[in-house]
């Protein structure tokens, strides 16, 4: 039975990866912050743990509670958005420093707790967005997480770098129907994470350090 990690399960498509990968025969780990969530993810079957990825004794203690276990799949969920603020408006330092610790910081400490732990050839995704690339840019738009993403896109490709047993990928999910999308997304949750999904399956070593589309598409840096 393959094993999967979903970091940043609570909600949204964190929740549909569990529910999605639980349906087709898979042992998954789930994490979450609060303890609603952990009992709603350990009543779906999942194997819940607590964690806040911007808490880092939160995130050493994950080593610890996965010992010995092997994983085939880890998915990096969990991130925050920013004001819809673009640079005619400075950051204030809180909102700067929240959003760029969740997704940025807390996946670079991530990495090196959870890339031991995949077996050869198993993979890591992180979910980031479209915004993030630099090349596709046409407006500063929510410009503190643009950077985030952009940023988080660098560590995605440089860990490919260092774990070459490992295939990391960077992954735009479509503008989805989510609490953080918003009602006037365009792409149900269950279409992005069956895309999602039958794209991480089809990636190979040489796709290590890719940006990728829930359709498919290779995206612009």
């Amino acid at each position: 039975m393959p094993v999967a990690l979903v970091i940043g399960a609570s909600r949204g498509i964190g929740r549909e990866f569990v529910r999605q990968l639980l349906r087709d025969g898979w042992r998954v780990w789930a994490t979450a912050r609060d303890d609603a969530s952990l009992a709603e993810l350990q009543g779906a079957g999942a194997n819940a743990l607590k964690l806040d990825v911007a808490n880092t004794e939160s995130i050493a203690a994950l080593g610890w509670q996965l010992d010995g276990e092997k994983l085939d799949l880890a998915l990096f969920v969990a991130g925050v958005p920013s004001p819809a603020q673009g640079s005619t408006e400075a950051p204030t330092r809180s909102v700067f420093d929240q959003v760029m610790h969740a997704n940025v910081l807390g996946p670079m400490q991530l990495i090196p707790t959870v890339a031991p732990l995949m077996r050869a050839g198993g993979k890591c995704v992180f979910i980031s967005s479209i915004m993030g690339s630099i090349a596709s840019t046409t407006d500063s738009f929510s410009w503190v997480y643009r950077a985030s993403k952009a940023a988080l896109n660098m560590a995605v490709k440089a860990a490919s770098c260092d774990w070459r047993d490992t295939i990391f990928a960077a992954m735009h999910p479509g503008w989805v129907q989510t609490d953080m999308g918003g009602p006037n997304a365009t792409v149900p949750v269950e279409q992005s994470v069956t895309g999602m999904l039958e794209v991480v399956a089809g990636l190979q070593p040489a796709d290590s350090g890719s940006f990728r589309a829930y359709d498919g598409a290779r995206l612009p840096w």
